[in-house]
């Protein structure tokens, strides 16, 4: 029986593979694409890189609940 992640026996986190559908422009998925091709990895792992490199730009976009008024 393997153990669970979350039981802290070794600290390792497992892994949460749920699938989720994502729409890019034709052009950025392309681009997407050959950058996984250059780097030798998947289009999934450029995504998450992606995201990892952003996130805190994309944080300190305001939300469209803190429009300003006047």
């Amino acid at each position: 029986m393997s153990q669970n992640a979350d039981n802290g026996s070794n600290g390792a986190k497992e892994a949460d593979n749920r699938k989720q559908s994502l729409y890019f422009p034709v052009e950025v998925l392309q681009q997407m694409q050959e950058q996984a091709a250059r780097l030798d990895r998947s289009l999934s792992w450029v995504v998450q890189r992606a995201w990892k490199v952003a996130r805190k730009s994309i944080e300190a976009l305001p939300s469209m609940n803190d429009t300003e008024e006047g």
